[in-house]
C-alpha cells in the first residue's frame, strides 16, 4: 500500500481531510489508519494550542504517534523517523494505507524521503543551546552565514531550534546542513502527497481566527496545569505557549500574547508553504473547494 500524505499549511485542515479520505477508502472496503506528522502533537497535554482532534473527534479511525512525550522531553526528527516508519510499515502489513498528515515538514519528509540524521552531542547542543537563550536566534543565524549560507538562507533568522541543530551537525561532522529539502532525496516508500492551499488572504483570515479560538477555549489554563510539571525547551518555544506562559508570567498581557502568536503562525504558515511546494508530483487542492474530498480520494483510486 502506497503513503498516502496530506500536507499544506496549518489552518487549511488537513485533519478533516484526512479523516474524510479514510472514511472514503473504508467504504471501498480499504482500511486506513492516521499517523501524525505534527512535531507538537506528540506531546501530551498540548491540545489546544496544537489543534488536536480529541479521541471523540477521530471518527473511530486508528491514530498514531499522538500523546507520545511529556512536555518535558524533546522531540528529535531522528527518533520520529524510526518510530513513524514503524508504524508506517505495521499499517502496511495490515494491508490498510497509512495516511501521513502533518504541517511539520522536516518530519514528513522525514518518513517519505530517504534521509539519514547524523547523530548528536550533549554538550554542543548544551552550548548553543545557552547561545539561543541568552543571545537570541540572530547570532547563530549570522554564525551559519559564516558556515554555510544555502542552509542559513533556508532555515532564517527566526527558527532558533533548526539554527542550533545545523550548527551541531556542521561542528559534528564539518560538512554543510542538509536541510532534508524536499524532492532532494528518492521516496522510501511509494506515495501519493495531496496538499492543501488557500489564498494568502483567506489563510491569514482563518489563521488569525483560530488563534483568537485558542484563547478562548482555554489555551491559557492548559498552560497553567501543565506549567507545575514544566515544559522542555522545544514545548516552552511552541506557538502559542510561549505567549501563554508570557501571559501567565505578567511579562505580556493577553491581546499582546494573542497579537504575537498571531504573528509567528502567519510566519510559520509560510515557511510551510515555501516547503511543501518544493515536494514533487504533489496534486493541489483548494482547503475550501466542495469537491475537494472526491477530487481527493479519486487520487487514490487510480
Amino acid at each position: 500500500m502506497p503513503i498516502v500524505a496530506v500536507i499544506g499549511a496549518t489552518g487549511t485542515g488537513k485533519s478533516e481531510l484526512s479523516l474524510d479520505l479514510a472514511e472514503a477508502l473504508a467504504r471501498d472496503g480499504v482500511a486506513a489508519e492516521i499517523v501524525n506528522a505534527d512535531a507538537m502533537q506528540l506531546y501530551r497535554g498540548m491540545d489546544i494550542g496544537t489543534a488536536k482532534l480529541a479521541p471523540a473527534e477521530r471518527r473511530g479511525v486508528s491514530h498514531h504517534l499522538l500523546d507520545v512525550l511529556d512536555p518535558t522531553e524533546e522531540a528529535s526528527v531522528a527518533a520520529y523517523q524510526r518510530e513513524a516508519r514503524a508504524v508506517v510499515e505495521g499499517i502496511r502489513a495490515r494491508d490498510a494505507v497509512p495516511i501521513l498528515v502533518g504541517g511539520s515538514g522536516l518530519y514528513v519528509s522525514s518518513v517519505l524521503y530517504e534521509y539519514d540524521f547524523p547523530g548528536t552531542d550533549p554538550g554542543i547542543r548544551d552550548r548553543l543551546e545557552r547561545d539561543l537563550d541568552e543571545q537570541g536566534p540572530g547570532l547563530l543565524h549570522r554564525r551559519l552565514l559564516e558556515v554555510d549560507p544555502a542552509s542559513a538562507q533556508e532555515i532564517g533568522a527566526s527558527n532558533g531550534r533548526r539554527l542550533v541543530r545545523a550548527l551541531e551537525v556542521i561542528e559534528l561532522t564539518g560538512k554543510p546542513f542538509r536541510t532534508g529539502q524536499p524532492g532532494s532525496e528518492s521516496l522510501w516508500r511509494p506515495a501519493i502527497t495531496i496538499g492543501l492551499e488557500l489564498e494568502r488572504a483567506q489563510l491569514t483570515e482563518r489563521l488569525d481566527r483560530r488563534v483568537e479560538r485558542m484563547w478562548s477555549a482555554g489555551l491559557v489554563d492548559e498552560v497553567a496545569a501543565l506549567r507545575p510539571a514544566g515544559f522542555g525547551t522545544t514545548a516552552a518555544r511552541a506557538i502559542g505557549y510561549a505567549q501563554a506562559l508570557a501571559q501567565l508570567d505578567g511579562t505580556a498581557t493577553e491581546a499582546e500574547a494573542i497579537a504575537e502568536a498571531a504573528a509567528l503562525t502567519r510566519r510559520y504558515a509560510r515557511r510551510q508553504v515555501s516547503w511543501f511546494r518544493r515536494y514533487p508530483d504533489t496534486r493541489w487542492l483548494d482547503a475550501l473547494a466542495p469537491d475537494r474530498v472526491a477530487a481527493a480520494a479519486a487520487l487514490l483510486r487510480r
